[in-house]
C-alpha cells in the first residue's frame, strides 16, 4: 500500500512540473541557468576553503582554476538572462551555418550527379530554424521546456491511470473476508542451557 502511495505522489509531482514547465518556460531556463551556475560556484568554493584552511600549510599553489570557476558560477547565478541570450544566439548561428553548408554541398554534389529534391528539405529546415532562433532567442529557448512539460504531463496522468488500473485488478484478487480458522499453537519445548 505504501508503494502505491508513493507512485501516486510521482504521478502528481510529474504532473505539477510538467504545468509549471507549460505555463512558465522562461522561468524554468532561468532557473535551469541559476542551477548550472550553483554547480560551478559551490564545488569551486569548498576547494578554496580547503586551500585557506589547509593547503597553504601543506605548500600548495592558490587555485586559480577553482577562482575562475568560482567567479563564472557567481556570474551565471546574478545574471542567467544575458547567457541565455548568448547560447541561443550561438546556436541560432551553428545552426545557419549548418544548413547553408550542407546546402552548398549538396549544390556541389549536382555537378557529378543528381540531388533529388528531397535531399533539400533537411537543410533548408535547419537554416530555417537558425533563422527562427536569431529572430527571437529567448521563445527559441522556450520551445523544449514546453516540450518536456508536455511530456511530463503526459507522463504523469499515464502512471496515474496506470496505478488505478493496478489497483482495482489487485483489489479484485484480493477476497472480501478474510477468514481466520481455530489454530492450535506449537508449544515449544525448553531447551537445557548446557554450563
Amino acid at each position: 500500500m505504501r508503494m502505491m502511495n508513493y507512485s501516486i505522489m510521482r504521478c502528481v509531482s510529474a504532473i505539477a512540473i510538467g504545468i509549471l514547465l507549460m505555463v512558465w518556460p522562461e522561468t524554468a531556463i532561468i532557473y535551469l541557468v541559476i542551477a548550472i551556475g550553483a554547480m560551478f560556484f559551490l564545488p569551486s568554493l569548498f576547494t578554496i576553503i580547503g586551500y585557506f584552511m589547509k593547503g597553504r600549510q601543506l605548500g600548495m599553489y592558490f587555485p586559480i582554476v577553482s577562482l575562475g570557476s568560482l567567479l563564472f558560477g557567481l556570474w551565471l547565478m546574478v545574471s542567467p538572462a544575458f547567457f541565455v541570450g548568448i547560447l541561443m544566439y550561438v546556436l541560432g548561428a551553428v545552426l545557419v551555418f549548418a544548413g547553408v553548408s550542407q546546402i552548398a554541398g549538396l549544390l556541389g554534389a549536382r555537378s557529378h550527379a543528381t540531388v533529388p529534391f528531397g535531399y533539400y528539405v533537411m537543410p533548408v529546415l535547419i537554416l530555417f530554424a537558425g533563422l527562427v532562433v536569431l529572430v527571437n532567442p529567448f521563445a527559441a529557448a522556450t520551445v523544449p521546456f514546453i516540450i518536456l512539460g508536455i511530456s511530463s504531463t503526459a507522463y504523469g496522468i499515464s502512471e496515474l491511470i496506470n496505478v488505478y488500473k493496478f489497483r482495482r485488478k489487485e483489489e479484485k484478487q484480493m477476497p472480501n473476508e478474510i477468514v481466520i480458522e481455530d489454530v492450535t499453537p506449537i508449544e515449544e519445548i525448553p531447551t537445557e542451557v548446557k554450563e
